[in-house]
């Protein structure tokens, strides 16, 4: 959990591993992942490494294993998920048995479907065949028919229809085409025939199966007559050209009755021939589907280790491998009972050497996580990730990313619905999970259960303390206020106000939150809550922000930053305290100081008078005059000038020693460094006390001997940037939070509205329609709530939270320039894999 608040403590290790146990270690450091490693063959080609032959026999194994899986979802087969663990990556050995095995299912499987294949385009063609003799025998029976006489005498002319009988016979061609193509197919024949053609067609009812691609399509039988050989070339070239199917066809219908018997004996052969092919195809991929899953895993896991030895270097007897690998400091004696496991694995005799290195190279960034943190971790790695030792905003963001949330999304209702949906994403989260849904914004809310799960119940408390739930209020403990107003006043006036300095008002704080009459007050709610939230908003950023600047401390006091300590961060936290500290100080004086009403209504007493709310000052007209060194007239003589004694000089004194505190952090960091620079200079470039300001602390320290300089000029301007963007930062910064009040109210109004529109109209309906009405507006005013109310706003205030803690907090002391650490981890490759196959 200590890597949490701070990322692990990295080394860099030189791994020396015998040539016969390096596969099982790397097998064994893959199933811990915990190591990451260096690529020692920058400028080798991929070709000409190693284990680039074993590698591409992986590739060749996963071709068939996906062939294997696309047959096998096309033929809706099921397959076995992985039962228990994961199965461990194979020997070397095996790997010619798993060949061996892919290589028999995908000859056995690609000899059944071209035999299918085969049979099929057989079957088809019979068909077509059969369903030609059917219908050609309505087409000649139209021809000998005497009606149609006229279109004969179209086609052969006068002088044949003298010969008599022999004279009316014509050549013909019978086939079948795609039913869409028909249209075209007759134009084309009418116009290069110039109409001395009969087309006849008809439609087949049932759909034929294409042999390639096995789906479905729709045809139609045709035959055309003709006259002459030059007629006939055309005919057949037209076919051919629409690809078109011509069959032989007898013309004596005894011929056609023996060929047709002939064609359904054999389709009755072939029936029985490809039923068989099938169930054999079929046993044949349920085999393999039992164990196409773990066939995945071992190959994927294979081709890693092989892709991660084609990192590693040999020795000059090239009978040793040798790697670079990133560890976590605490995890070195675990690696080495792994690289044990491994060398007794591989049956070697020499154990494996794990040495630690020293290295100017920054470490990467490695925080431990959980299902819990993972997500708010993802949110700080979304910004940037943590230079090597960096303070670690997630653990401090698990508690004020949802809190900040509530604050702008505030209400008991809409926060219980969105706990309640967190809350079953948790529960079910196994059954979820084994789903494997692969909608991209269903798995992002799922990544986020635990943060939405807080952010709801945050948005509950807060929705108590606002006392507001769907825009209306929770009366638990009363209310503080009475009414002594008579029904015809109340009615007459819509803008009556019932004041605090009078007797309505019992001098009593509510017990908790905010009293109930004022989700009544129609007049001067927006302007109390507006009050309210916006004094809440600053106190809650500038508290946000110092918590921020602290965190700064603790980066200096690790790194060992002596100069920062001194002209970074106190000159920091002195700026915001004594300008916006002071002015949330202003705030809390104002609240204890003044009172709503004297105690003794309508006394004249003056010390009584000045600690009313009519002698209260603005706190942000008195913050405006401190930065301006001004001071009004006071134009109520019965009221105090300031809120206290003193305040006048101590404000001045402030503003001076806030000012001060400037060109400290502007100037004080580059004079320092140009002293150290002199002093090592004069010293001919022996480590100093300070040299610890620009080293590495942990794991990978760099010596100091290795230090230089750094050019005066650049820290001069980025000294200046930094100071500007934190001087100018602390105003707009403290105003930005100000979005916490905004949203806040926005909430607040659109639920009102939603309410006042549709559900309030619903309510007021008292007879049988007026059911019916309430029915439907209730179904109106719950898709708005949680489409508009719930969705959007949430989205807009989890968007805004982001930003509050990306910009206004971890700009504080969060740099984010580090890189993430990778471990060879098996898990993460098969997961990664999954997805990409989805």
């Amino acid at each position: 959990m200590g890597s949490l608040f701070r990322s692990e403590e990295m080394t860099l290790c030189q791994l020396f591993l015998q040539s016969e146990a390096a596969y099982a270690c790397v097998s064994e450091l893959g199933e811990l992942g915990l190591v990451q490693f260096r690529d020692l063959n920058p400028d080798v080609n991929a070709f000409q490494r190693k284990f680039v032959n074993e590698v591409r026999r992986c590739d060749e194994m996963e071709r068939k294993l996906r062939y294997l899986e696309k047959e096998i979802r096309r033929d809706g087969i099921p397959m076995l998920e992985i039962p228990g663990e994961c199965p461990e990556a194979p020997q070397p050995r095996e790997m010619i048995d798993l060949e061996a095995t892919f290589e028999k299912l995908e000859n056995e499987l690609r000899e059944v479907n071209q035999n299918a294949e085969a049979l099929k385009r057989n079957y088809l063609e019979l068909t077509e065949l059969k369903h030609i003799l059917r219908k050609t025998q309505v087409f000649f029976d139209e021809m000998a028919d005497p009606s149609r006489e006229e279109e004969q005498v179209t086609l052969l002319g006068e002088e044949g229809l003298m010969a008599g009988g022999q004279a009316l016979k014509l050549g013909f061609v019978a086939g079948v085409i795609l039913r869409e193509r028909i249209p075209a197919f007759e134009r084309m024949l009418w116009r290069a025939c110039r109409g001395n053609v009969f087309l006849r067609q008809a439609e087949i009812d049932t759909p034929l199966e294409d042999p390639s691609s096995s789906d479905q399509v729709y045809k139609s039988v045709f035959i055309i007559f003709f006259q002459g050989d030059q007629l006939k070339t055309r005919v057949k070239k037209i076919c051919e050209g629409f690809r078109a199917t011509l069959y032989p066809c007898p013309e004596a219908p005894a011929d056609r009755r023996e060929m047709a018997m002939g064609v359904m004996t054999r389709i009755e052969d072939l029936n029985t021939v490809l039923g068989q092919t099938q169930d054999h195809r079929h046993r044949v991929l349920v085999a393999a589907a039992k164990n196409i899953k773990n066939w995945f895993v071992k190959v994927r896991k294979i081709k890693a280790i092989y892709h991660t030895l084609n990192l590693f270097n040999l020795d000059v007897t090239q009978k040793c491998l040798i790697a670079e690998c990133w560890v976590p400091a605490l995890d070195l004696e675990t690696i080495q009972l792994a690289l044990r496991r491994g060398t007794e694995r591989s049956g070697s005799s020499v154990p494996p050497i794990l040495n630690r290195m020293e290295t100017l190279e920054d470490p990467p960034t490695y925080n431990r996580t959980n299902k819990f943190t993972s997500a708010f971790q993802n949110l700080i790695y979304a910004y940037g990730v943590a230079t090597y030792r960096e303070v670690n905003p997630a653990p401090y963001t698990i508690i004020t990313f949802p809190f900040l949330f509530a604050v702008m999304f505030g209400d008991l209702g809409h926060g219980a619905l969105m706990a309640i949906f967190g809350f079953w994403m948790c529960y079910k989260e196994k059954p979820l999970q084994a789903k494997k849904i692969d909608s991209e914004i269903w798995n992002i809310f799922f990544g986020g259960r635990y943060i939405i799960l807080l952010m709801g119940l945050f948005s509950m408390y807060t929705g108590l303390i606002y006392n507001d739930i769907f825009s209306k209020s929770l009366n638990i403990f009363g209310s503080s206020w009475r009414n002594n107003y008579n029904q015809s006043t109340l009615e007459s006036n819509k803008l009556l106000q019932l004041n605090p300095d009078s007797e309505d008002y019992i001098q009593t704080p509510y017990p908790f939150g905010i009293d109930p009459v004022w989700q009544l007050a129609e007049a001067n709610k927006i302007i109390f809550m507006n009050a309210y939230k916006m004094k809440i908003s600053i106190i809650i950023g500038v508290f946000h922000m110092l918590f921020g600047v602290c965190m700064s401390l603790w980066n200096h006091l690790y790194f060992k930053r002596r100069i920062s300590v001194y002209v970074e961060f106190i000159p920091q936290i002195l700026f915001l305290t004594l300008l916006f500290f002071y002015m949330v100080l202003l705030m809390f004086i104002k609240w204890t100081t003044y009172g709503s009403t004297p105690p003794f209504y309508g006394s004249d007493d003056p010390e009584i008078v000045k600690t009313s709310a009519y002698c209260a000052p603005s706190i942000l007209i008195t913050f405006i005059n401190m930065m301006l060194f001004k001071h009004d007239a006071n134009t109520r003589p019965v009221c105090d000038d300031t809120m206290y004694a003193g305040q006048m000089g101590i404000q001045k004194f402030f503003v001076i020693l806030a000012l001060m505190c400037v060109p400290v952090m502007l100037f004080g960091k580059p004079y320092f460094i140009m002293k150290e620079q002199k002093q090592r200079a004069r010293q001919g470039h022996q480590p100093v006390e300070g040299a610890a300001e620009n080293g590495n602390a942990g794991g990978a320290a760099a010596p100091a001997a290795h230090h230089h300089d750094e050019d005066i000029t650049e820290v001069f301007i980025h000294q200046g940037i930094h100071t500007i963007e934190y001087v100018l930062g602390s105003v707009s910064h403290t105003a930005s939070y100000l979005r916490l009040w905004a949203l806040s109210l926005a909430h607040a109004q659109l639920a009102e509205v939603a309410w006042n529109m549709l559900l309030r109209k619903g309510l007021m309906s008292t007879d049988f329609q007026g059911g019916i009405f309430l029915y439907i507006v209730f179904a109106g005013w719950a898709a708005i709530s949680v489409s508009i109310l719930v969705l959007m706003e949430g989205l807009s205030a989890f968007l805004h939270t982001l930003r509050l803690h990306w910009v206004e907090f971890q700009s504080k002391f969060y740099q984010g320039e580090g890189y993430l650490f990778q471990p060879f981890s098996f898990e993460v490759i098969l997961d990664s894999a999954g997805q990409t196959e989805e």
